[in-house]
């Protein structure tokens, strides 16, 4: 695993080193295979990196995204992952509806969703049930209790290994979520990390042991790049 380890000074620095990353990625992934493909991350972090993506120029056409994971409310609610991407990127630029693949949220039984994501992603990648298509980018970031996408301590959505998709639970609230396979699939995983209130957890996660179950973004080992890109709150411990 290529691991890579940066700390960046602020959160503008932070997210100036994600775009140009994620640009040589694009501009990599066009050039060798005719598209793009990026899986996204929710929360406050990565607004602003979507907002710089809306201002490049890019071939749109050639770029596809996806979602890591998704609260299971409706599509216009104002916790959705897809709404704040689509405001502060995607309804911004000349891109193919056909090329946003956002998570269904509008069934009643979320494992139903799941499946139906589960398929569209097999779909969309020609690949077979039970092998892992590989992203090109997938972006994470990660709370304070270490959980990343929807993968949460000591959850059943950590013990799901033979599906690209399954349901995640945080107490009450419902969520779709990438596995942690499918993610370990990726040509570059992106970690982007800002914030001190991350540093116990950061600690576990880079310890040389620690419990995988308690720590999930221990999990993250993909087969390709492994990126984590952090703030100085976050990292100032890290650094050697």
């Amino acid at each position: 695993m290529n691991k890579k380890v940066e700390v960046l000074p602020d959160q503008s620095a932070l997210v100036g080193r994600a775009l140009e990353l994620i640009l040589s990625k694009i501009d990599a992934a066009i050039k060798e295979r005719g598209r793009f493909t990026i899986a996204l991350s929710g929360g406050s972090t990565p607004k602003p990196l979507y907002e710089a993506i809306a201002q490049q120029k890019l071939p749109w056409d050639k770029i596809h995204v996806f979602w890591g994971d998704e609260r299971y409310v409706p599509p216009d609610h104002p916790d959705s992952n897809e709404l704040m991407a689509r405001r502060a990127w995607l309804d911004r630029v000349d891109m193919p509806v056909a090329n946003i693949h956002a998570i269904p949220t509008l069934e009643a039984d979320p494992a139903v969703a799941a499946v139906k994501y589960d398929k569209h992603l097999q779909n969309f990648f020609n690949t077979a049930s039970g092998e892992f298509p590989a992203l090109d980018v997938v972006l994470l970031g990660m709370g304070d209790d270490a959980h990343t996408a929807s993968l949460f301590p000591h959850t059943q959505a950590l013990q799901v290994r033979d599906r690209l998709i399954t349901v995640g639970n945080k107490d009450s609230s419902i969520r779709i979520t990438f596995t942690y396979p499918f993610i370990n699939a990726a040509r570059s995983v992106m970690f982007v990390v800002a914030g001190a209130n991350k540093r116990p957890a950061l600690a576990q996660v880079f310890a040389p042991q620690a419990d995988e179950l308690t720590y999930p973004s221990r999990l993250i080992q993909p087969q390709g790049e492994l990126w984590w890109l952090l703030d100085a709150a976050a990292g100032a411990e890290l650094q050697t």
